[in-house]
């Protein structure tokens, strides 16, 4: 270990890289920047729901963390502390957040609060990953609180929360459902964030994926190939025909984080990006600037990004969207390709039979 500039022992010995200064928008999702672009830009709103945090849980869960988990510090869980401070100094937050210990045995960790940021980990996230996993996960959460996203999270899931008293109204439960659906499709890109702030503070890629595949398959990497992983991935993406396409949506939509394999796939394309070689090499958005930050093109660029992906896509319903777009001349014939599988053979009882695999696969 080596001593930052302040005399903290907190900076691995391993040589790598801090970031003055930098803001969050430098690492946050398109999608995920849009929106928080726009959160700050409403004025005194975050001051109004953090007077009324009274009505939130948040005190009781700082009392049960401060009560039944062990809080971090030099004496408890010294070498998690030391990697919070510097996952801290790295992504230059001034105000180190403080973090407990819970005992769970599922792996887990989550940044929380109105007032201040507060992060969890939980034992079975302890014991499953080793040091330098353990640091992408911590700069994970850390990237959580210098985006802002516990005060924003714990703002819209309040909003949410209100939202649900009021379903009784007619057609309201069809208004919640869609404002929940927005606010995961936003949690989920913010986790994205939050993963590309875990490999800025822990600069060791390989390290971030094999704790995602830990996350996925446990503690057996003796038994686990990133590459194989990463392959799954993208046989996820491209294969099926469009009832796989449906049932990917469904099965994305209750969950507040992308699927592992998806999430490994997404940091390792940012880490081979301009963006991220840009960082690294000391060019990146600064926190004095985050006021002036257009609303108009933080969304500009989040709809360009959600047009390369449907343009990029190998996913059959994505595929179905360009031709519809580019007026593809036998649509019908396209949406049963699409759905069937292709008619490469020219008979209907081929197309039959890899629509019943796909339909007994689908139904696992």
């Amino acid at each position: 270990m080596t001593e930052s500039p302040d005399g903290d022992a907190n900076v691995p010995s391993r040589n790598r890289k801090r970031f003055p200064g930098i803001s969050s928008r430098s690492y946050e999702h398109p999608a995920d920047r849009s929106a928080l672009v726009a959160l700050r830009k409403l004025s005194g709103f975050d001051t109004v729901f953090k007077t009324l945090s009274g009505l939130l849980p948040e005190r009781s869960l700082r009392l049960l963390f401060l009560s039944d988990s062990v809080r971090v510090g030099d004496q408890q869980f010294a070498h998690l502390h030391a990697m919070l401070r510097d996952a801290c100094y790295v992504l230059d937050l001034e105000k180190v957040p403080p973090m407990y210990v819970n005992q769970d045995p599922q792996p887990n960790a989550m940044c929380i609060g109105l007032d201040e940021p507060i992060i969890v980990v939980t034992t079975g996230l302890v014991e499953l990953l080793d040091e330098e996993e353990m640091r992408a996960v911590i700069g994970h959460e850390v990237g959580h609180a210098l985006s802002g996203h516990a005060v924003y999270r714990t703002i819209l899931l309040f909003l949410t929360n209100l939202a649900t008293k009021v379903a009784w109204i007619p057609l309201g439960n069809v208004a919640v459902m869609a404002i929940v659906t927005a606010l995961r499709e936003w949690f989920r890109k913010s986790e994205l964030s939050a993963d590309r702030a875990g490999l800025l503070v822990g600069q060791d890629l390989q390290a971030s994926m094999r704790g995602l595949m830990k996350l996925a398959g446990g503690n057996h990497l003796h038994e686990m190939n990133v590459d194989a992983f990463l392959k799954q991935a993208e046989e996820y993406e491209s294969g099926g025909d469009l009832r796989d396409s449906v049932l990917k949506i469904l099965n994305l939509l209750p969950r507040s984080h992308p699927f592992t394999t998806v999430r490994a796939a997404e940091l390792k394309k940012w880490a081979a990006s301009r963006d991220y070689q840009r960082i690294m090499d000391g060019h990146y958005l600064r926190r004095e600037e985050d006021k002036d930050a257009s609303v108009s093109d933080s969304f500009k660029d989040s709809a360009a990004h959600y047009a390369e992906s449907v343009r990029t896509s190998k996913d059959p319903l994505m595929g179905l969207v360009r031709d519809i777009a580019g007026g593809a001349g036998d649509l019908g014939g396209k949406l049963r390709d699409t759905v069937f599988g292709s008619r490469a053979n020219g008979a209907g009882g081929s197309s039959d039979a890899k629509g019943s695999d796909g339909s007994e696969s689908a139904g696992k």
